[in-house]
């Protein structure tokens, strides 16, 4: 049905907490970069109206460390924009904050936590090479 794969991968040693955490701020980047992906509003039997939705599944996964800093890489390689969160940003309380960690450290030395992309379904694919389905 889709061209393109939406997915997360999520460092697997986080405290729960920090996972939804971390999937929430990054699902946030991806569809800040595609609009598009938003469907229309809700509405119940009753009338109630509700947000809309993302038009398409998302994929979360979990790696390790290595294997984490080797996807940021890839996405890289490939010129794929990518959300990225970093170990750092959860002692940070507000955006500018976090903007400031995050530009401390480079793709070589950031502890990364947590990356969502979308891209072409094969491209996600060979990106993401290693990580697994969250349990």
């Amino acid at each position: 049905m889709f061209d393109t794969k939406f997915a997360i991968v999520l460092r697997d040693d986080l405290p729960v907490w920090q996972k939804l955490n971390v999937t929430a701020f990054l699902t946030s980047g991806i569809v800040a970069q595609y609009p598009e992906i938003i469907g229309e509003p809700y509405r119940d039997r009753a009338g109630n109206l509700y947000n809309p939705l993302s038009i398409q599944p998302v994929i979360v996964l979990s790696a390790d460390q290595p294997t984490l800093a080797a996807i940021h890489r890839r996405a890289l390689e490939r010129a794929v924009t990518t959300s990225l969160y970093v170990e750092e940003m959860f002692s940070t309380g507000h955006d500018v904050a976090n903007r400031a960690v995050f530009a401390e450290f480079t793709p070589d030395d950031a502890k990364v936590v947590g990356i969502a992309l979308r891209a072409d379904k094969k491209l996600v694919d060979k990106i993401t090479k290693g990580a697994r389905m969250h349990a």
